[in-house]
């Protein structure tokens, strides 16, 4: 089934009337050329830079206007605060603002291995170590089975939403549905941030351990500028050209770019089976004993750490767009790449714990040295090259999937249109990958690595667990069709579910001992559960499905929940202050930019009434 084939066949509620109709999305901005036959269409340059491409809303279109529309702000953000877009505008109207389309050429092998080679980096080779070290000793198996088990029920949320609507903006246009589009855009304004700064650091971690395999110094091959200030003195070029680079194969082509990453990533998973196996031949069961050291507190502490060694596959759900076949690739490439990097990342982590006891092991170079304690020196460079080849392709999968979600984001008018133009030759959002690799390149230049660590982890959690109540509301809310009363109901026990995740997090935080206060918490989100269940759903998936609804999205949001209590007040700090300057563009630009398109003709006859009267005035 083809995207243009799928788009046809929306999901229906089931207890759907003469009364529902979905709602029919606002005309796009090219309006006149639009209605003509393609073959009568002017052909417009794709290189072209004009006021028009970048700002075509009629709020935008002279000073005065701007000073009109931001005279009515309040009525437009009222308007645009809980507006919620649809299936067919998402997959079929915003499409057209990038005049080119995409190419269909990626199928359930491509996404197996774009999801392994965006996630399996370097985080594997580092984190391991420090927290077997530090938090969970041989238990560490456990951890990643713990973080694997949540990362693949937000898998599940993101792959209904994908094969129901393989769009290029992944969360965002899924948000932007069920949630509206103040949510979608807040959510998928701090997820960009994050990848670009994401992108950034891997930049830094290649540059530091290319440096430290020609000489024992990650700053090796960095210039230090003594009148900078101290975090952003080490200029790293280094770290700008591979960002460079990756992202330039990314801009040729998708299915090149995908072929590259499936070639090295199977050579990468040999290097990892060849680990796993020497691992378990020369380790020692005497080293798991005792398997809990630090008990099951820090299971969960490690549990919360290594979790992010498991993400980048979201980048990989911004690929349905050019799927072949979503209905079947998407749910064996995202589920089954997941499930296989689960269990590799288990059986890496066992074959640690095996080959060295969890008190002699390195925190900086866990596996570097376990292989000299069996007298493997050579092996370090074989992980430093390991790890420099899961960087490379996550900086690559991570172009393909941030200047997608770029691109949906643009073709929604909430950042200037001209990034969703498609190239009619590589069939790839060039300008999108443009804005991010610019912007990656600039911050890998100046920024060290403690500075960018510090700005990750609250949205990715964040956006997991809006996935989750995304996929709920959609399965229970149908706007004209859900009863009130079903509504209120489902709205209470969403709001329990949330309640008891947050005490509960909130007791593991503050290091509450005792288990009357998480037996009150787990049997209120039991009840939560349970009554949503007996609800009436209102739409089933025609194609495919999160098993288990409301269970699986439910434990999905308590999980999320619980790792974002897990990050520290710094984490919130930084969300909440990249959030308000992200809310202050949203109110001098984004809203009255959506507000025009989704109001076409009351922004015509404005722009008339603006026109009469200047011509009285001359």
């Amino acid at each position: 089934m083809t995207i243009s084939e799928h788009s046809q066949q929306l999901k229906i509620p089931l207890n759907s009337s003469k009364k529902f109709s979905v709602t029919s999305s606002p005309p796009s901005t090219s309006t006149k050329m639009e209605s003509l036959p393609k073959t009568q269409q002017p052909h417009k340059r794709y290189w072209r830079f004009s006021k028009q491409d970048f700002f075509p809303e009629p709020s935008f279109h002279n000073l005065g206007s701007y000073k009109n529309a931001l005279s009515q702000t309040p009525n437009r953000l009222k308007n645009r605060l809980f507006a919620r877009s649809s299936d067919s505008s998402e997959l079929v109207e915003l499409k057209k603002e990038s005049e080119n389309e995409m190419k269909l050429c990626l199928t359930w092998w491509d996404l197996i291995w774009l999801g392994f080679g965006s996630v399996v980096g370097s985080g594997i080779f580092s984190i391991t170590g420090q927290e077997t070290r530090n938090d969970a000793g041989p238990a560490i198996v456990l951890s990643y089975a713990i973080s694997g088990l949540s990362a693949l029920l937000s898998v599940f949320c993101y792959t209904e939403f994908s094969v129901d609507i393989p769009v290029a903006g992944g969360s965002f246009s899924f948000l932007r549905i069920e949630l509206g589009d103040f949510v979608a855009f807040i959510a998928a304004a701090n997820i960009l941030l994050e990848a670009m700064v994401g992108a950034a650091g891997l930049g830094r971690s290649w540059s530091s351990y290319f440096a430290s395999i020609i000489k024992n110094n990650p700053d090796f091959l960095r210039i230090k500028i003594d009148s900078f200030v101290e975090g952003f003195n080490l200029l790293d070029p280094i770290a700008v050209v591979v960002l460079a680079l990756a992202n330039g194969v990314a801009m040729t082509g998708t299915k090149m770019t995908s072929t590259l990453n499936w070639v090295s990533s199977i050579i990468s998973a040999g290097v990892i089976v060849f680990i796993i196996i020497v691992g378990f031949v020369n380790g020692k069961t005497s080293n798991l004993v005792p398997f809990f050291p630090f008990g099951a507190g820090g299971v969960f502490r490690a549990a919360a750490v290594v979790y992010w060694s498991y993400t980048g596959f979201d980048m990989v759900a911004n690929m349905a767009e050019e799927t072949k076949r979503p209905s079947r690739d998407i749910p064996l490439g995202l589920l089954g790449s997941m499930s296989m990097i689960t269990v590799v990342y288990c059986l890496m982590a066992l074959a640690l714990a095996m080959m060295v006891k969890y008190t002699q092991v390195d925190v900086n170079a866990a596996y570097s040295v376990a292989f000299e304690g069996i007298g493997m020196y050579w092996a370090k460079y074989l992980v430093g090259i390991c790890a420099l080849k899961g960087m490379t392709t996550s900086m690559l999968v991570g172009s393909l999937g941030q200047s997608r979600y770029t691109t949906q984001i643009a073709r929604a008018h909430m950042i200037p249109p001209w990034f969703a133009l498609v190239h009619p030759k590589t069939g790839t959002p060039i300008y999108a990958t443009l804005l991010t690799t610019i912007t990656s390149c600039i911050l890998a230049l100046f920024t060290s690595l403690d500075v960018l660590s510090s700005v990750f982890s609250f949205s990715t959690l964040s956006i997991f667990m809006l996935m989750a109540v995304a996929l709920l509301v959609r399965r229970y809310y149908v706007t004209d069709v859900t009863l009130k009363h079903d509504l209120g109901k489902f709205l209470l026990c969403l709001f329990i579910v949330f309640g008891s995740s947050i005490g509960a997090t909130v007791l593991w935080s503050t290091d509450v001992k005792g288990w009357v206060g998480y037996t009150v918490t787990g049997i209120l989100w039991l009840l939560g559960t349970s009554g949503m269940a007996l609800l009436p759903k209102q739409r089933i998936p025609k194609v495919w499905g999160v098993p288990l609804v409301p269970w699986v999205p439910s434990l999905s949001i308590g999980m999320n929940i619980f790792l974002i209590g897990s990050l520290g007040k710094a984490a919130f700090y930084r969300f909440f202050i990249c959030s308000a300057v992200m809310l202050i563009y949203y109110v001098l630009v984004g809203v009255h930019a959506t507000y025009d398109i989704a109001h076409p003709d009351k922004q015509k006859s404005v722009n008339e009434e603006e026109k009469e009267s200047s011509d009285q005035v001359l």
